[in-house]
């Protein structure tokens, strides 16, 4: 999206708040802005519900991997150095929270949302979280996912502009770009061979 396009739709939002909050004071909202704020894509409500949905019936795990992300920053790695805090923070609770919370984060590694490593702190000391849209169409291809969700995801990415789900191909793997652009190439090249060697049986 232009920042022209951007500016104007929120031009136009802000326009339609006015009318409906007049008396609304800006220090009232939670400003993005502001300190202590961490990226999320638009598509993760939708993302969690599909990984619920992979993980099994009582057996949410969800909580767990917002929790995680909300403490990530651009390397997309963390250390798991809090499991206490971050099980109460996930929302476990009692003497079995944390034996649930290492339950969650096993079952997102064996579902392939994030890779963990031992160290320190036992098998689960540090996480690398993966691509969400690679697992969840790898799943799909799988026939693991429910037709309309996966449907619903296609149409909201297009919609948001995110193309991460054409990074695999149809069976899974992740399209190499250099690949590609040599496949048409090559490709080209076969058909005028072709072409020649008819042209030369033909003469």
């Amino acid at each position: 999206m232009t920042n022209r396009k951007h500016r104007e739709i929120l031009k136009k939002q802000l326009e339609i708040r006015a009318k409906l909050w007049p008396e609304l004071n800006p220090k009232m909202l939670w400003a993005m802005d502001s300190d202590g704020w961490v990226a999320v894509p638009r598509l993760m409500p939708l993302i969690m519900s599909v990984m619920d949905d992979l993980s099994g019936k009582g057996f949410p795990v969800s909580r767990t991997y917002f929790e995680m992300w909300a403490r990530l920053r651009h390397e997309q790695f963390l250390t798991l150095n809090r499991p206490e805090e971050m099980a109460f923070h996930a929302g476990f609770e009692g003497q079995r929270a944390l034996r649930t919370w290492k339950d969650r984060v096993q079952r997102l590694a064996n579902l392939g949302f994030i890779g963990v490593k031992p160290g320190p702190l036992g098998d689960l000391s540090y996480a690398v979280f993966f691509n969400p849209y690679h697992v969840v169409k790898r799943a799909y291809l799988d026939n693991k996912i429910q037709e309309r969700k996966w449907q619903a995801l296609v149409v909201r990415a297009s919609e948001v502009g995110s193309f991460d789900l054409d990074e695999l191909d149809d069976d899974g793997n992740l399209v190499d770009d250099a690949e590609e652009e040599v496949k048409p190439a090559k490709k080209t090249m076969e058909k005028g061979k072709l072409r020649k060697s008819r042209t030369t049986k033909e003469g």
